[in-house]
């Protein structure tokens, strides 16, 4: 092996590697290491943004980026500090496949509608008398609220009511880039209008998961709000059993007439984690992003200690070592890329065994206040 080694140090191979790039060949026996490595290697990473910093960034953008000077959104992203130099899309990636901001909407104002290729999401954290029109839908948010937004429907916000209005948005922005499969087109008319009465799905899908008949082939999710009061219902009930040791008490949101992940390109549950309850650590292929909606305690990541709160996000790369503790009764609300690996046949799971599965804390993480 040494002397394998050595030969690929030497000038003939050293002066060979150099010829061929000159054409923009590529020396294979050079990459392979760097790209095919044994398990994941993933360049995001564990990161938190806390919720007093972001609280403060948008309140100094309310004050700078207003509807009449123009502009699609206001929104801050979450730059994974891993993914910086992979421009252009690792500069508005959370992690390797995701993009997750917050963005706030004032009293009396208006996002213009567009529509682009990429599917989002929505997870209200603060306010209430705003909405999303998707589609000539327009859709009232309230806290704790999930909202979809399938790809390529228009979709804009307003808001009527008199407190400002805070949300997480995650969308699959890196992946359909790097994918060459972006289109974006804004809408002619600014916000588009009403065509259909307010909270059609949700008035629609009142039942639950009680499916109206016509719907068995509704591929875009039909349900486009799933209320908070419906996600602590859901909760409660699987409060009768044991919690999972890796995920505690957590559900998934789904498309109610399929089955399937509510959004087809990104997976989105609720985790209750009970007071002083600490989950087991495992790591998956699939990266997370969370939004603690409530609560407070500590997640372990590779040996590194993330204490949160009510307002933090933090990401999970993938295949990273995870386990959660909660102080107290907390909730919280994460995006993951599980259908992207689904769909490459790449999603695997590891448990922890050492130390009756719980990590060494190694380390604490300090974040920006």
């Amino acid at each position: 092996m040494a002397e394998k080694n050595d030969f690929f140090k030497s000038d003939i191979v050293k002066d060979f590697t150099k010829d061929i790039q000159q054409y923009n060949l590529g020396p294979l026996w050079e990459a392979i290491p760097e790209v095919m490595n044994k398990t994941p290697k993933p360049h995001a990473e564990a990161y938190l943004w806390s919720g007093e910093l972001m609280d403060k960034k948008l309140s100094e953008a309310a004050e700078i980026f207003t509807p009449e000077r123009g502009g699609e959104r206001r929104a801050i992203y979450f730059q994974n500090p891993g993914l910086t130099y992979r421009k252009p899309w690792g500069q508005v990636s959370t992690t390797q496949t995701l993009y997750a901001a917050v963005q706030l909407l004032q009293p009396g104002e208006q996002a213009p509608s567009h529509r682009h290729s990429q599917s989002a999401m929505r997870f209200i954290t603060k306010g209430e008398g705003a909405y999303t029109i998707v589609q000539g839908q327009r859709i009232f948010m309230e806290e704790g609220d999930f909202l979809i937004t399938p790809k390529n429907l228009w979709h804009g916000h307003g808001h009527e009511g008199d407190k400002p209005m805070v949300w997480m948005d995650a969308l699959d922005i890196p992946t359909i880039y790097s994918l060459g499969g972006t289109f974006f087109e804004p809408y002619e008319d600014g916000l588009q209008q009403p065509e259909v009465p307010d909270n059609f799905s949700e008035i629609r899908y009142r039942g639950g998961m009680v499916r109206p008949v016509g719907d068995g082939k509704y591929s875009i999710a039909p349900l486009a709000n799933y209320k908070w009061s419906g996600t602590t219902a859901a909760i409660k009930g699987l409060q009768e059993f044991d919690p999972d040791p890796y995920n505690a008490f957590a559900i998934e949101y789904i498309n109610p007439s399929t089955g399937k992940t509510a959004n087809p390109t990104m997976g989105s549950r609720m985790t209750h984690l009970p007071a002083k309850f600490h989950t087991k650590a495992h790591r998956h292929t699939h990266s997370v992003i969370y939004c603690v909606h409530r609560g407070t305690g500590y997640t372990v990541i590779n040996g590194t200690r993330f204490d949160w709160k009510q307002g933090d996000y933090f990401v999970v790369p993938n295949w990273a070592w995870h386990e959660h503790f909660a102080e107290e009764d907390s909730y919280l609300f994460s995006v993951n890329d599980i259908p992207i690996m689904d769909r490459f046949e790449l999603e695997k799971e590891e448990v922890y065994e050492e130390n009756n599965g719980h990590q060494k804390v190694t380390g604490e993480f300090n974040a920006y206040r």
